[in-house]
């Protein structure tokens, strides 16, 4: 069944995978039927559409309480009765199929669903005047098998949800054994007046006849009456005296000791060799009309637990399950006897359920035991709702999920028919008042999922293998020949055998003429008295033979009985022996009973413990993986912050390095040049000392000192005032390409011979998508002030790629680094002071001793006056 609201998407189809494809399915059959309104102009939420269509709205209030929102939503099924449907029409839609299948030995199961007072009870049972389903289903077995009944007691059920056939004596002894027996109060042995409520409900006029019977079988009906309350199953047929209003414990708190008051014993469920689940223990009562069946079921109803509720005056507080068990068997191959071959007994089931409704507690007002009851009602509906969801997603998508029959009594009962053991239909009660609207999503949505759940067909029962139509044939002969010796007056002579008398009488010699025609006739008298010697002789001879015969018959009778009273002794004996083995296997079988209930209970705690430890093993499970992750994590986060960490040592270490080298070798030439203007001044005060003093000394040449100190220093003079040279443009390595020349505004332009060039370039001052979409490849000017307080430039190169999205991405793939230097390693200061010409000196700064020796002991590194003007040591820069 679908679902579509306004506007919506439609589904889509799902290809179902099946691991067998030659079983042919058929899908859970739905129906729906709406309960006319109690109130004329009662608000409804409900509107029949079309015959198999249903519009739900919310009502009034439920918009004002959902901000306005007006949402209408439609739901299919097979078929939808209206208020004004008939018991009559639901009747041959639903159920008629289910008994014609019956009735040729197939399963099936009928189950209403609904919310409280939703009209579940009345479509199942039916009213006075107006019968249900039930007692129409029995009216139809009962018109359908009525003239091929077995007699009593012929089937026998057994304690394992089997069939056993017994032959008409045997059936005949049973029932004698029962008559005689006053325990066991069945509907034949109380043959009272039935209740005239109960005629109402079973006075159905329809007769209703399944085709094609099988006439050459022989039928037997059993039922029987249980209901599911509080997740327990109770046989409602069980003779037990029970009073449910009376409690267990008197006002003295003393448990009561009257056997009328003692609670029913809860049935077990058990699995018989053919995997079908049955109720152990419950009773089965062979009936033989609808009257008598219908009976028995009101016997049971008045068990059932009700109570009144806010929703229901009479409200079901169980499930309750009617079971119709179909036996029949074949005739022999002359139509008299039953076949006496178990595996040719066919035995069906019909199973009519009356779910309990589902309702919301803070409507009905429940406290105590009715809030229990309710929840208990609420669990086995969900527990339903979970294994009819478990099946269509294993039909739909083919997978294997365990279905939880066994979470609930209910759904474990039936699991056999969601296997593929019978038909199974739903008839969906919906009360179309607004009060129920929640209620009743909550119904159409279940309603939805059950149709799409598909079943297995049951296989056709096997074929006897003999000649059909052997009854009314075999009873058609006896009534021909029957009619045949009426016509000709009675038996023929020549067909009869002879009887010993008449035997006797034709041995003995023939009886002369008696008649005297003459007076003097003396042979007549003669020949006759030799004929009766001759008979009287014959005579005594039987007589004796006769005598002796009864001799010897007697003796053979005394014989007879004395073997007869010996065996009847043995057989005593052996009947006394197995009568013990018979108790003790009795007894045997009650203590392996009870410890078949204990293992069953030991069971059920292991499952239940079992189920909690697999819960517990797949959240730990989950938590490990959860851990595991979150270790694999922290592990790829440490490695990556490892080579991360090793890359800042690295490039620390190097640049450090550097540093080192660099202070080294500045340090190196700092010592180097002040040995320098030591050995300079030392050449100076030599050169003072020893030179001889002229009359008019001149002023020493700054060309010569230039050239002499050019030839000391290692490093050429600077150049102050030295034209500009064209810079040259430095090409990429992958000049081939396009490329995206991102500039920052931020950059600074550096007076470097070598300056980056790129042809063909887009040069942005911001990467942007379109200049990345046109380029695959980029470069990034970067520049950054370095250890010695010059600028440094990094040009840091990529590729560009695309990425799934439609956008552009940037991997770095190589860096180059430019950097503006001297080529002694050190950037020169020129001195702010310019040389002063030598025309321009004053003679006495030359001419004094003292003077020419401050001057050269004076004079410092880089200076222009006197020889080591032509010095290029980096002097110490002075911090800030």
């Amino acid at each position: 069944m679908k679902a579509a609201a306004r506007n919506k998407t439609p589904r889509k189809c799902l290809l179902k995978k099946s691991s067998n494809n030659n079983i042919l399915k058929d899908p859970v059959g739905v129906y729906c039927r709406v309960r006319p309104v109690s109130v004329p102009d009662q608000e409804c939420c409900i509107e029949i559409v079309s015959g198999t269509t249903v519009q739900v709205h919310p009502p009034e209030g439920y918009r004002i309480t959902r901000n306005g929102e007006y949402k209408e939503l439609q739901y299919s099924f097979k078929e939808v009765f209206g208020s004004t449907t008939t018991q009559r029409k639901v009747f041959d839609v639903v159920a008629r199929p289910l008994v014609e299948d019956l009735i040729h030995g197939k399963n099936g199961l009928l189950f209403t669903y609904g919310v409280t007072g939703s009209g579940k009870t009345h479509t199942m049972t039916g009213s006075p005047g107006e019968g249900g389903l039930l007692p129409r289903c029995l009216d139809m077995i009962f018109n359908s098998i009525g003239p091929f009944q077995a007699k009593r007691y012929v089937f026998k059920l057994d304690d394992k949800n089997g069939v056993d056939v017994q032959c008409e004596v045997d059936a005949l002894l049973e029932r004698q054994k029962r008559e005689v027996l006053p325990t066991p109060k069945t509907p034949s042995n109380n043959r009272r007046q039935i209740d005239p409520e109960i005629a109402d409900m079973i006075n159905v006029q329809d007769n209703c006849k399944a085709d094609e019977v099988d006439e050459d079988n022989v039928y037997g009906v059993f039922v029987s009456y249980i209901e599911i309350y509080n997740n327990y199953i109770y046989d409602l047929l069980d003779e037990t005296p029970i009073d449910p209003t009376k409690p267990k414990w008197n006002n003295c708190g003393t448990p009561v000791r009257n056997a009328d008051f003692l609670l029913p014993q809860s049935k077990i469920l058990r699995e018989d060799q053919n995997h079908n689940m049955y109720v152990a223990g419950c009773t089965e009562v062979e009936v033989k009309s609808t009257e008598e069946a219908f009976e028995v079921f009101w016997r049971g109803q008045k068990k059932r637990r009700i109570a009144n509720t806010q929703l229901n005056r009479e409200s079901s507080r169980s499930h309750s399950v009617f079971l119709i068990k179909l036996a029949q068997a074949p005739l022999d191959a002359d139509g008299d006897n039953v076949l006496q071959d178990r595996e040719l007994i066919t035995l069906s089931q019909l199973s009519l359920v009356d779910l309990a409704g589902s309702e919301r507690t803070n409507r009905t007002k429940a406290e105590g035991n009715r809030l229990r009851e309710a929840g208990n009602i609420n669990q086995s509906l969900m527990t339903l709702r979970t294994c009819i969801e478990v099946l269509r997603e294993n039909q739909t998508y083919g997978t294997n999920k365990m279905v939880p029959y066994r979470d609930s009594k209910l759904t474990h009962l039936f699991k056999n028919y969601f296997d593929g053991e019978g038909k199974v239909r739903m008839i969906v009660c919906v009360n179309p008042k607004a009060e129920d609207y929640d209620e009743s999503l909550q119904v159409m949505r279940f309603a939805e999922i059950t149709q799409e759940v598909e079943v297995a067909r049951p296989a056709d029962k096997p074929l006897c293998g003999l000649m059909a139509g052997r009854r009314f044939k075999n009873l058609a002969f006896r009534e021909e020949l029957s009619q045949q010796l009426e016509l000709r007056g009675g038996p023929i002579d020549g067909d009869r055998e002879r009887s010993v008398t008449e035997m006797l009488l034709q041995n003995l010699p023939p009886m002369p003429s008696c008649e005297l025609l003459d007076i003097n006739d003396d042979q007549t008298l003669p020949r006759l008295i030799e004929v009766l010697e001759k008979r009287h002789r014959i005579r005594q001879m039987l007589s004796e033979e006769f005598a002796k015969n009864v001799l010897s018959v007697k003796s053979m009778l005394q014989e007879l009985d004395t073997n007869i009273i010996s065996k009847e002794n043995f057989a005593q004996l052996k009947i006394a022996e197995k009568d013990k083995i018979i108790a003790g296997q009795k007894t045997e079988v009650e203590r392996l009973g009870k410890k078949t209930k204990t293992l069953e209970y030991k069971i059920d705690i292991l499952e239940k413990t079992a189920s909690i430890y697999e819960e517990e093993k797949r959240n730990l499970q989950l938590e490990l993986e959860n851990k595991s992750q979150k270790l694999q994590r922290q592990a790829s986060d440490k490695r990556r912050l490892e080579a991360r960490l090793q890359g800042m040592v690295t490039e620390t270490t190097m640049k450090w390095e550097k540093e080192c080298e660099r202070r080294v070798a500045a340090k190196q030439l700092e010592m180097q040049n002040k040995l320098w203007v030591k050995d300079e001044k030392l050449k100076q005060l030599k050169a003072i000392v020893t030179e001889p003093k002229p009359t008019k000394p001149e002023r020493p040449s700054r060309e010569k000192d230039r050239e002499k100190a050019l030839q000391r220093s290692m490093s050429p003079p600077p150049v102050p005032n030295a034209p500009l040279v064209r810079l040259r443009h430095r090409r990429s390595r992958s000049a081939g390409e396009r490329w995206v020349d991102h500039k920052p505004p931020s950059n600074i332009q550096t007076e470097t011979v070598m300056q980056p060039h790129v042809p063909h370039a887009i040069t942005v001052a911001a990467a942007n998508e379109k200049a990345l979409a046109k380029c695959d490849k980029y470069m990034l000017t970067h520049q950054e002030m370095a250890s010695d307080g010059e600028i440094e430039t990094k040009l840091i190169k990529g590729d560009v790629y695309k990425t799934r999205g439609g956008g552009q991405a940037v991997q770095f793939t190589e860096i180059e680094t430019l950097k503006q230097e001297s080529p002694t390693g050190r950037k020169r200061r020129s001195s702010p002071v310019s040389p002063v010409p030598p025309d321009e000196a004053t003679e006495s700064e030359w001419t004094d001793v003292e003077t020419r020796c401050s001057v050269a002991v004076e004079m410092k590194a880089g200076s222009y006056l006197g020889p080591g003007y032509q010095h290029h040591a980096q002097p110490k820069r002075k911090k800030p």
